[in-house]
């Protein structure tokens, strides 16, 4: 049944580095929520845990471990946009 699992995540997955090249290619945090972001983190962080306690070390976990890295990636965009962005504001005021 994991192969339903392995689906779900695959298909969902397949967004997460699309946000990312546009959090590089925009250099904007426009459009993205920090609280999004970081509910998708809490849940692929929840699902490893339940899949390591539950000692079902499969290539579901895989998938959550790839998702979770490129998410956190998508974070770590949003703070330096965000901080470029505050930079040429406070520019701009000058």
């Amino acid at each position: 049944m994991q192969i339903f699992e392995f689906i779900m995540l695959a298909c969902f997955g397949l967004s997460w580095p699309i946000s990312v090249y546009k959090s590089i290619k925009s250099k904007s945090t426009q459009g993205k929520s920090i609280f999004f972001i970081i509910a998708i983190i809490i849940g692929y962080v929840s699902g490893i845990i339940g899949k390591v306690v539950n000692n079902q070390l499969s290539y579901v976990l895989i998938i959550y471990c790839l998702n979770l890295v490129v998410v956190s990636i998508d974070l770590v965009l949003y703070y330096i946009n965000r901080k470029n962005e505050k930079k040429n504001f406070e520019n701009r005021s000058k």
